[in-house]
């Protein structure tokens, strides 16, 4: 018996396979299931061959399974039960699987289950909403088992009997987590298509690092890579200083509102998002003395708006900001606010969590700024940062853990840190070896946003403004972004869309934080089209 390892899964494109094909089908659909003619070749080709897209696995090269997937109407159920639709639910796009067959000494059920799921995951890669197949009668109790439903009369010869049945891709890849769940051996991974800002799809290689056996964060060895870690997180942003917590962005923004307490002096906080918001929170709970300059969520800041509220502000001392507010998608300009803080010396602090790996980011004269390692770096979430170009000392009336100048003091590492994070982030960064990942994610991005727009949706960050990382929809009022969001995950695709602030709005996210491509976003839009459409 073959192991799952010697078995390749994959649409057949080659003549050899073709042939293969041919001969599978005679065996099957004349020798033992007697509803063809036999012939001298001992090949058979279907009339829809020309049609038929052939899912199969190979052993080596040998064709041991297939199965066949076509969506050109007249089905071949369209010719044996009158009136077809009026047993089928509403679907926008449909598509008929046929032949279906696996050599008989691969019948151990894996091969069957496995080229299901291969179909399932075409189906929605494609756009369809609903198979229908006509079964072996014989194996009815197995496809209903899988999530298939039976329907009308059966067809076929008294000889080779088969059952209609229809399935909804999504209403099998649920029985095929089930499945998973209850089977700790299966081979079949659920692998969902992930485009949240976080956590992101993380390289195979970041993961063995991770898994590998934790060290003492007091060890020699650890210390020297974490310094090593910080360095290179320096070198990459253009700071002089950074200090690693272990906690989320919202650690790293309270650390830095401890640090502007110790200033004592006016700042103004600068917010078109929820996590502009979110800075005003952090400084409200610090006690901080500040002003505030909002405009819509969508909108990008224009330094004559900051220039006109500033004007009867001279007591300013920092201004507090986020560079991609990862609500909408905004990407703020970072050199304006350089140009305008140096001219006006003013100590510029910057929420920099979701555009730190995403977009080139320079945080030379930045007085402060957060970020994280599970969104853009591409590493685990887990570990915080707060980057400086200044000398900062320990404050006693500051709680320790959020003490920048204690962390400094002590060499970066005073309290327990994970020495698995600390190096998945390590070699998480070494992907960043150029800004030539930039133009990519760009790249990607402008095509993804041109699709989307074409497709007629309406987004919210207009193209000059946007991060490429992060594409925010606005979904007509008609449909219902929780709903859209929860039929998409059940398709195996992640966006974001389950926070307040998106709820509240309508609104669903394509990230590109991770590992992203045109092939594994081509099968998302093909799906939104559909559930949209429901």
């Amino acid at each position: 018996m073959p192991t799952s390892q010697s078995l390749t899964y994959k649409v057949a494109k080659e003549e050899w396979e073709f042939e293969q094909i041919h001969k599978l089908n005679y065996k099957t659909f004349v020798e033992e299931i007697p509803q063809n003619k036999r012939n001298s070749k001992k090949a058979f080709v279907d009339k829809f061959h020309k049609e038929n897209t052939y899912l199969i696995c190979l052993q080596n090269d040998i064709l041991v399974g297939m199965i066949a997937i076509r969506n050109k109407r007249p089905f071949s159920l369209d010719e044996k039960i009158d009136d077809l639709n009026s047993y089928l639910p509403d679907a926008h796009s449909a598509c008929e699987i046929r032949l279906l067959a696996v050599e008989k000494e691969y019948r151990s059920g894996k091969i069957f289950f496995e080229l299901l799921k291969k179909m399932a995951e075409h189906c929605i890669s494609q756009g369809f909403d609903l198979a229908i197949i006509s079964g072996a009668l014989r194996q009815k109790k197995l496809y209903q088992h899988i999530g298939f439903i039976p329907f009308g009369p059966l067809v076929g010869s008294p000889e080779a009997p088969y059952q209609p049945l229809y399935l909804t891709p999504e209403a099998f890849l649920e029985k095929a987590k089930n499945f998973i769940r209850n089977n700790p051996t299966s081979s079949i991974k659920n692998s969902p298509a992930n485009f949240l800002p976080g956590p992101v799809t993380i390289h195979q290689n970041v993961k063995q690092v991770f898994n590998e056996i934790p060290i003492s964060h007091r060890c020699e060895n650890f210390m020297k890579e974490f310094k090593r870690t910080k360095r290179h997180l320096c070198e990459w942003v253009g700071s002089r200083s950074v200090e690693i917590f272990m906690g989320s962005g919202t650690l790293a923004n309270d650390v830095i509102a401890g640090q502007l307490s110790l200033k004592n002096t006016q700042g103004l906080i600068l917010s078109n998002g929820e996590f502009g918001d979110r800075l005003i929170d952090h400084a409200t709970r610090f006690g901080l003395s500040f002003d505030i300059l909002q405009v819509n969520w969508g909108t990008s800041f224009r330094s004559d708006l900051i220039l006109n509220k500033l004007e009867g502000m001279s007591n300013v001392k920092w201004l507090w900001v986020v560079h991609c507010e990862t609500s909408t998608g905004v990407l703020n300009d970072l050199d304006m606010f350089k140009t305008l803080c140096r001219e006006k010396k003013i100590h510029l602090c910057l929420d920099s969590i979701s555009s730190i790996g995403t977009v080139p980011v320079d945080l030379r004269e930045v007085y402060l700024s957060s970020g994280v390692s599970g969104k853009g770096l591409g590493s685990f979430p887990g570990l915080s940062m707060v980057f400086y170009n200044h000398k900062v000392r320990s404050a006693p009336y500051l709680p320790k853990y959020l003490d920048l100048g204690y962390y400094s003091e002590k060499d970066g590492v005073p309290f327990t840190i994970s020495s698995n994070l600390v190096l998945a982030l390590q070699t998480a960064l070494e992907h960043f070896i150029s800004e030539e990942i930039f133009n990519e994610i760009i790249d990607l991005s402008s095509w993804l946003r041109h699709r989307l727009q074409k497709l007629g949706f309406q987004l919210v960050a207009s193209e000059s403004d946007m991060s490429p990382a992060v594409i925010t929809i606005e979904l007509p009022k008609k449909v219902n972004a929780k709903s859209i969001g929860q039929r998409l995950e059940k398709s195996g695709f992640l966006l974001s869309y389950k926070s307040e602030y998106l709820l509240k709005r309508n609104w669903i996210q394509i990230c590109l934080m991770g590992i992203n491509s045109k092939e594994s976003i081509i099968p998302l839009l093909n799906r939104l089209i559909v559930v949209i459409k429901k």
